[in-house]
Formats: structure tokens, sequence, C-alpha cells
């Protein structure tokens, strides 16, 4: 594919196939698409080639090859540059002869006439074919206009070299930056017909190029994973595998400057673990027998013996590839618009270079200034930079957001990201750490505290809830195994239930008014101290309140003042009693809070938001998130959340620290800003020069230099976005940050004190 109207083509062939739709994206060469699954692949690639393009399957072993080996070093980058090269060779004499009048030498023409034969012929051969295949389809692309405009410049140059008295040796030729050159007949265009390929060539480089520094996030990620692994056996021996062969449970060793080989806990040893790759935090991470080992994480410490709990695509460093890999090949409403546009675009212009050679030959102008309008007219079009616009910003905004900790799934979730007013914070393990703990006990009357919280710290250990986490912790803390559960349930935003050394126990948030006063004043007394408070019930009584206190995060002051400072509303919405929501909200300055919200409760908040006229981005980590996610406008989990909030959002932010959400918010603002720019530069320079080229006013081989040098624009100004740093622009930085740090920090201890 060359351009936009190519996108067009596939897409449509694609879309022929019953129940077939597809997203094809230029700037990645990359097809999404959706099928029946009684539909063979094969089937697809066939439909992709009957439209004269070609077509594989994605290959993931393959594209981990391509991605550790230098991109100048492939077979297609190498043939390019040869053929760009020779060329050269060829057209530099001839654009240089028929640009300096004086350096004209007797036959100088016939000179040109041999260098320019195997430009025209071999140096555009891929323009040719590419152009007969179209028309082959009853399809017209960038390269039927660029194979058009090389065969008319290099026609017209044949008729007067031999019939037109352009052959005469002592023939000599004034240039001219304009079609009208005069001289009657005696003219060649064997500059353009040279000086059109050289340019695109040279342009289509540098783009290909420019798009594979746009995609280089991916291709890093893809070779980043160990390639073998110290498996470690049932007697302590040690065996080198290929990281391909290891299956969950195993175990293996990690020696300091190695990569951990897949994602697992630690088993043995301590060390620090560099996390950057997946995180962009460049402060390693101390681990010990318990801690969770990511698989890419390098080993800047001690020696590690990790248990592997998840291989291939399932680890976390695969799910990051593909969720980058899924958000450039999406299509944004600008870019589908872009690509409506290219596709009518060359038929347009075809027709515009007919009515350009009929109104001058019937003005009776000059043959040969009639012929150069409309080779002009087609060389000078350029649906390339309008196919490009879009997708090249994405690619780079999806790069950069993945090495900054932002993985975007689709570029939908920018665009809604930069339109939203509106933000609504969790609070446990979003704005806090979920790492909680268990700060009080009180019982009902005649009930044993050690009994109760070790029937509790069963419970617990089968959720994923911070709260019910905090209360097992504590309770294998005291010693002793724990009992097992019968029958366990959980129910979002109510708590878990099941039965334990034959009672029923349930604890959760308390569903009705406690009559008993010693747990009514606990209930009174966690909340008053902006802690979550635990009904514990045997048998369906109330038996005891677990008061749990929880820290804030120490980036969530900064992150809600930033974004406040971005001139986005923050909500406070959470599942938890009114008593630690309402102290939360003060310590951080968020003035609108809904507490005691169920998973439904906040789907209904969200909605209301919505129906007020808001654009709402919800950000969560945990299950009874899930449905607010989905109802937002915009869902942004926290990788360190749970599976179903991470695929209910749009956005996930890797570091688990909410303060990456202001990075985000300027990221799509960033590339809201490019993508405008690129899209005025695509239509305002043809608006501009097509009316030029019709006039008479631009030669050919201009044409071919500005058609080129507007996609390479394109491209380079999309690319700036990869070196953009989010500590730049408005919102907060510079002083501002560093106050906001100083706050962070000294927030987090009083509320952890607190």
């Amino acid at each position: 594919m060359t351009c936009g109207a190519c996108v067009g083509r596939v897409e449509k062939r694609l879309a022929r196939l019953p129940g077939v739709t597809a997203a094809v994206n230029l700037a990645t060469g990359r097809a999404r698409v959706v099928h029946p699954e009684g539909l063979p692949p094969a089937e697809l690639v066939a439909a992709v080639e009957a439209g004269g393009y070609t077509a594989s399957l994605v290959d993931p072993a393959g594209e981990r090859r391509r991605a550790e080996e230098p991109s100048a070093a492939s077979p297609e980058a190498r043939a390019e540059r040869i053929r760009l090269t020779v060329t050269a060779v060829l057209a530099l004499p001839v654009l240089l002869l028929s640009m300096v009048p004086s350096w004209q030498f007797p036959a100088w023409q016939w000179l040109c006439f041999a260098l320019a034969l195997p430009v025209v012929t071999w140096g555009s051969a891929g323009f040719h074919r590419r152009a007969w295949q179209g028309l082959r389809h009853a399809t017209a692309t960038m390269d039927t206009l660029v194979s058009l405009g090389v065969t008319a410049s290099f026609a017209w140059s044949v008729y007067a070299l031999g019939w037109g008295g352009a052959g005469d040796p002592a023939m000599r030729m004034p240039f001219s930056l304009t079609a009208g050159a005069g001289g009657g007949a005696a003219h060649v265009y064997l500059e353009a017909a040279v000086g059109v390929p050289l340019f695109v060539l040279a342009g289509r480089l540098l783009e290909g190029s420019a798009r594979r520094r746009g995609g280089a996030a991916l291709r890093a990620l893809a070779a980043l994973g160990a390639r073998e692994v110290s498996l470690r056996g049932p007697d302590g021996g040690e065996r080198t595998v290929a990281a391909e062969l290891l299956l969950p449970g195993q175990e293996f060793t990690v020696r300091p400057g190695e990569r951990v080989a897949t994602d697992g806990v630690v088993v043995e040893g301590g060390s620090a673990l560099d996390l950057s790759v997946l995180t962009g935090e460049s402060v390693p991470v101390e681990v010990g027998p318990g801690d969770q080992a990511p698989g890419a994480a390098l080993n800047v410490g001690g020696l590690l013996v990790v248990r592997a709990t998840a291989v291939g695509a399932d680890t976390q460093l695969a799910r990051i590839a593909a969720l980058v890999a899924e958000a450039q090949t999406g299509k944004a409403k600008a870019q589908r618009l872009a690509d409506a546009v290219a596709e009518v675009f060359v038929p347009v212009v075809l027709a515009l270079a007919v009515a350009v050679l009929g109104f001058w030959l019937g003005a009776g102008a000059e043959p040969q200034a009639a012929v150069t309008a409309a080779v002009s007219v087609l060389v000078v079009a350029c649906p390339c930079a309008l196919g490009l616009a879009v997708p090249t910003a994405l690619l780079a905004a999806t790069g950069r957001g993945a090495e900054l900790g932002v993985l975007v799934r689709g570029p939908e979730a920018l665009e809604s990201l930069r339109r939203v007013d509106t933000v609504v914070l969790d609070k446990t393990g979003t704005l806090t750490t979920g790492r909680m703990t268990l700060g009080g006990v009180a019982v009902a009357p005649g009930v044993d505290p050690e009994r109760v919280l070790r029937l509790a710290g069963a419970l617990g250990r089968g959720s994923e809830h911070p709260v019910a986490r905090a209360v097992a912790e504590a309770t294998r803390r005291g010693g002793g195994e724990l009992p097992p559960v019968e029958g366990f349930l959980a129910t979002a935003g109510l708590g878990v239930r099941g039965t334990v050394e034959g009672r029923e126990v349930r604890m959760g948030r308390p569903d009705r008014e406690v009559e008993d006063p010693a747990l009514a004043a606990a209930l009174a007394a966690a909340d008053a101290e902006g802690r979550t408070s635990v009904l514990v019930e045997l048998d369906g009584r109330p038996a005891a309140v677990l008061a749990v206190g929880d820290a804030l995060r120490a980036g969530s002051w900064r992150a809600v003042h930033r974004l406040r400072g971005l001139g986005l509303d923050v909500v406070l919405l959470t599942g938890d009693r009114p008593g630690p929501a309402r102290a939360v909200a003060e310590e951080l300055g968020i003035r609108t809070v809904h507490a005691a919200a169920t998973p439904a409760g906040k789907a209904e908040v969200i909605g209301r938001l919505r129906s007020a006229g808001r654009t709402v981005a919800m950000v969560g980590d945990g299950v009874n998130d899930a449905a607010a996610l989905a109802t937002a406008d915009l869902g942004i989990a926290l990788a360190s959340g749970t599976d179903a909030a991470i695929g209910a959002a749009g956005l996930t932010l890797v570091r688990g620290d909410v303060e990456t959400l202001v990075t985000a918010v300027r990221l799509a603002r960033r590339t809201r800003s490019a993508i405008r720019a690129n899209l005025l530069w695509a239509f305002g320079y043809n608006a501009v020069l097509l009316p030029l080229a019709a006039l008479g006013l631009l030669n050919p081989m201009l044409a071919a230099l500005a058609m080129s040098a507007s996609s390479v624009l394109v491209v380079a100004n999309s690319l700036r976005l990869r070196t953009w740093r989010p500590g730049r622009g408005g919102g907060g930085g510079g002083r501002s940050g560093r106050g906001d740090g100083a706050r962070s920090g000294n927030s987090g201890r009083a509320r952890a004190d607190h």
C-alpha cells in the first residue's frame, strides 16, 4: 500500500466477504479483521490479493526475529536503497544539464535521453507495476498518478526529440519554473521524467524509515523477553532451555544482569528489579519471597529463584505488546475521514488533469505547455500525506505512551481522553495504596476475638479485595494454619461469605443497621477516624467489627490538583462508607463525593453525569469498578488492578499510579495538536498547489519535490511525539511539580499515621 486510496481498496475487498469487517492502517501495513469463525484466514488473504495487493498472516515469531534485526538490514530496505542510489546517479546529470543552460554541450539532450531511459523503465518499475495492477482491478492510487506523470513527460520528450526539432545537436533549452517554457515543440521534459521518480523514491525511503521509528516501541517490546532460561530441576540442578519451553509452575533462576524469563513469583532470594521496560519507572523495586517478578524485568541485585505463573501470550509483557499493536492498528474518526477523502481523491485528480489538458489546448496554448500543466497536476497531488496524517501520529503517540506507562487500547481512547471534562476516581487501590492493614477489632459480648478473626481471615484469603486481604494477612501473621472454606461466594460491592469450621461466615460492609451498642460504636469510631469498617457475621448474627486502614498513594494529591489545573472536574466514587470517603476527599481537596456505592450504583452515577452533558473518564482497579468503567466515555484501569477492570477499560496505567493519568491527558492533547497540524498541512498543500499546477505555474519536477516533501513533513511532525516529555506543557510542571511532590509525600505519611 502506498496511499490512503490503497487503504480504502483493501478494506472494501475484505468487507465484500460475508460477516467481515476490517480496519487497515497505512502506517503499520496491518489490517485488523473480524470475521466469522467458519471463514478461514486463507480467504481473507485471497480477497486482498484479488484486489492487487499482497497479504500474509502476522507471525509473532517472525515479528520478534525482525524486531531484533536492524530495520535497515531487511531485503526490502536494501532493494529500495539500491534503486534510489542508481536512480540518483543517473538522474542528477539530467537535472543539472536541463536546469543550467550554460552547461549544455552539443547533443547533451541525447545523453540525457540515454540516462533517463533506465530511470523511466527500471527505476520507475514499481510505480508502473502497481499502476497496471490497479488498472486491471479498475482502481487508481498514488502510483497511478506517478506512473502517468513519468510516462507522459518521457513520451513527450521522445516525440520532441524524434519529430519536434529537439533532436538537433545544437539545441539549447532554457529552464523554467513554470509549464510555459516557450520555444515551440523543441522542449524536452526529461528532467521531470527522472525528477519525479527520484524525489518520490527518496520521499518514500525517508517516510518508511520514519514509520519504522514510529513503531519502535512495539518492536522493542517484542524483542525484550529472554531467549534462554536456567530451568531448576527437582534435585536443585539447572539446565538451560529455550524460554518458549518454560511451563507454569516450573522454577528458574535469574542471576544479576539477566532478565526475568516470564511472569512469576519469587520463591528464594532477594534482589532489586528494574521494571522500566514495563512501567517507565526508573527506580528499581526490591523483591523477596512471595513478591511478583514480571517477565522482562532486569535483575540488578542478587540471585533469585522464580516460579513461573504465566507464559507466552498470558504474560504482562505480551499483554502490553498486544495492547500497543491493537492501538496502532485501530482508526480514529479523523483517520476514517482522511481515508474516505483519499479514496476518491485520485479519480478526481485524474479527471482534473484531463480537464486541464483540454482547457489549455482549447485556449490555444502550445501543446507542450498543456501537457506539462496536466503532468504537474498528476504529480503534485498527494493522497499520501492525507493517508499518513493521522496513523503516523497515533503510531508515535501510542509508542511513546507505552514508554511512559500509559497503554492505549485504541485511537478511540485517545479521542475520548482529550474530550474528557470530568474524571471520576475510585478510592481503594486507586487513590490509596490498597495495601490495607488491620487497625482494630471490636467483638460482640461472648464472642472470642481470636476465633472470629481466624474465621474471617480464612474467608478473606479467597477474596481479591484489599480489605479482605488485609484481614487474611493479619491472621497469617498471628501464626497457625487457616482453616479451609466451603461454598465461598464473593458478591461485588457487598462482601464475601462461606462456611468455615461448620459456621456460616459473612464479611463485608453492613447491609442493615447494627443493633449491638458495642459494634455500633465501633462502626462510628472507625468512620470518624477515616478507616474502613468491616462487619463479620457468624450464622447471620453480627459478631465483630474490624477497622482497616489504608494510606494515600504518594502522588494522589499531586495528581488531583494537576488534573484540576488541566481544567478537569474531579469526583470521588467509592463503595466504601461515607466516613473514610469524606476523610480521603477532604485530604485531597475533592469536593464531590459519592460513597457506599454498589457496582450498579457506580454505573448509575456515571450515567447521571453523562446525562448532564459531561464527558466522563472513570478510573478504577477492582471487579466492582468494571461496570462503571464500561459505562463511562472512557474507562481507565490501573495495571495493579484486576483483569476484569483492565478488560473493561480503554486505557491502562501500567505503573498502577493515578498520577500517570496527568501524563495521559497531556499526551492525548499533544496528539490532537499533531493530528490537526498534519491534516491542515495535507489538505492545505493540495488546496494551494493543485490550482498552481492547473494554471501552468508549476514545473513537474518541482511538483514532484513538493509532493514528496509533503509526506515527509507530515511524518516528521508526527515523530515529534516520540520525544515528547510529560514535564513540558501546561497544567503543572516546573516549580509547581516540586511543590506538589512535597505536599504529596506529607499527605501520604499523615494518612498512614491517621
